[in-house]
C-alpha cells in the first residue's frame, strides 16, 4: 500500500515544497510507502497554559475533506483516521477521528503557526505546516488527498519501520475509549482507562505515552515521569517519550537528568528541532550558555518559525554577555515571526536602543 500526498488546496502550499522523504511502514503483510514531510517530530503534548506558536486572535476555523483514493482495480479500504492540529511549539490544539472521505473541522483557532497531521492506527502518515495570519480569511480550507497503492513487502529503496502497535479487541476498545475521553478533556476518566489498559498490557508504549501526557497536563510530574519511563522500558527508542521525559525533568528543575533522554532522542531523530531546543534549555539551566547556543541555533535551522522562542533565549544569552547588538538582532527576528508577542513594545525599545546601525555607503 502506498500513500503519497498529492493535493493541498491551502494557499500556503509552497511551505510544503522540497520537504518530502520516503518512508515505509510494514502493516498486515504488506507495506505502506508514503511521501511524508521531513519536518520536526513534535511532541503531541497538550498544555494548560498558552499555546506556543499561536497569536492572540481566536476566531478562525480550519476545515477540509480527507480523501484516500485507490489505485485502479484495488478494492476500497474502510479506514478510520485521526486528524490532529498541533501548535508549532508541540502542543495539541485539537484531535478528531473521521472515516475516509470525511470532513474535519477545528474552530476558534488562534492566528499563528501550526502543523496538521494525519494518523492511521496511531502512526503518523503525513504532516504539513499551516500558517494563519491576521489577514487570513476566517474560514481556511485545507483538503488532504492520499493515494493508496499496493506494493510488495519491504520494497527496495525505502526504509522499513515496525508495525504499528497491535492490540487485542478488548485493549483496542480501551485505547479508543481513552482517546475519546482525552478529546472531551475528561482527563481523570482517561487516566483510569489508560491505567486499566497498561495493567492488561504493560508493553503498550503508546498508552504509557498518553498517560504521561495527561499527568503532565495535570502537573503531576512524578506520575508523568513514571509513565514516560514505562513507555521507554517497552520501546527505548520511542522519540516522543524521550523528548517528553526530558521536558518533565526540566519542569522538575532537573536539567542534568534531562540531558540523557534528549540526547537519545536526537540520536534517533537527528532532524528533531524539539530535541535540539530542549537540550538548549537544559544547558541554559545548567549555566552552560556556550553549549546552549549551538542547540538553539540548530533548532532554528530545522524549524525557523516553530522554534522562534529560541531567538528569545539567544537574545538573553547575548545580552548577558554584553553583545547587545546581537541580542537586538535575535529579538528583531523573533518579532518578525511572532508579531503578536505580548511584550512586543519592550523588545522594540531594546532593539531601537541597541541595534547596530546600517553601514553608511562611501561617498
Amino acid at each position: 500500500m502506498n500513500y503519497k500526498h498529492v493535493k493541498s488546496t491551502n494557499l500556503l502550499h509552497s511551505h510544503l515544497a522540497n520537504r518530502f522523504g520516503m518512508l515505509t511502514l510494514v502493516r498486515f503483510g504488506a507495506s505502506i510507502s508514503l511521501l511524508c514531510l521531513l519536518n520536526v517530530m513534535v511532541l503531541a503534548q497538550a498544555s494548560s497554559s498558552s499555546y506556543p506558536g499561536a497569536g492572540s486572535r481566536r476566531n478562525f476555523t480550519l476545515f477540509g475533506d480527507l480523501k484516500i483514493s485507490n489505485a485502479i482495480g484495488e478494492e476500497e479500504k474502510p479506514l478510520i483516521l485521526d486528524v490532529i492540529l498541533y501548535t508549532r511549539g508541540g502542543d495539541v490544539f485539537g484531535r478528531q477521528r473521521i472515516s475516509n472521505n470525511g470532513r474535519y473541522r477545528f474552530n476558534n483557532i488562534f492566528n499563528g503557526d501550526y502543523y496538521l497531521a494525519v494518523e492511521l492506527d496511531s502512526t503518523e502518515i503525513v504532516r504539513m505546516p499551516i500558517l494563519i495570519t491576521n489577514s487570513t480569511t476566517p474560514d481556511i480550507r485545507q483538503d488532504i488527498e492520499l493515494q493508496w497503492k499496493a506494493t510488495p513487502r519491504n520494497a527496495p529503496g525505502v526504509v522499513s519501520f515496525a508495525d504499528s502497535y497491535h492490540r487485542v479487541d478488548q485493549n483496542k476498545t480501551l485505547y479508543q475509549k481513552a482517546t475519546q475521553e482525552i478529546e472531551r478533556k475528561d482527563f481523570d476518566q482517561a487516566i483510569k482507562t489508560l491505567k486499566s489498559l497498561v495493567a492488561l498490557d504493560p508493553k503498550d508504549y503508546p498508552a504509557w505515552n498518553s498517560l504521561g501526557m495527561i499527568t503532565f497536563i495535570q502537573k503531576d510530574l512524578e506520575a508523568a515521569e513514571t509513565s514516560y519511563s514505562s513507555a521507554l522500558s517497552a520501546k527505548p527508542d520511542y522519540v516522543p517519550a524521550l523528548i517528553s521525559l526530558g521536558r518533565v525533568r526540566l519542569a522538575k528543575k532537573n536539567p542534568e537528568g534531562a540531558i540523557e533522554p534528549l540526547e537519545a532522542a536526537l540520536k534517533n531523530e537527528p532532524g528533531s528541532a524539539s530535541a535540539n531546543y530542549f537540550l538548549g534549555e537544559a544547558y541554559l539551566a545548567m549555566k552552560k550558555g556556550s553549549k546552549a547556543v549551538g542547540y538553539f541555533n540548530d533548532a532554528l535551522r530545522l524549524d525557523p518559525v516553530g522554534m522562534a522562542d529560541a531567538h528569545l533565549r539567544l537574545g538573553s544569552l547575548y545580552n548577558a554577555a554584553g553583545y547587545k547588538d546581537r541580542a537586538a538582532a535575535e529579538y528583531e527576528q523573533f518579532l518578525t515571526k511572532k508579531p503578536d508577542y505580548l511584550d512586543r513594545k519592550k523588545l522594540e525599545d531594546y532593539i531601537q536602543a541597541n541595534k547596530q546601525p546600517a553601514t553608511q555607503p562611501k561617498p
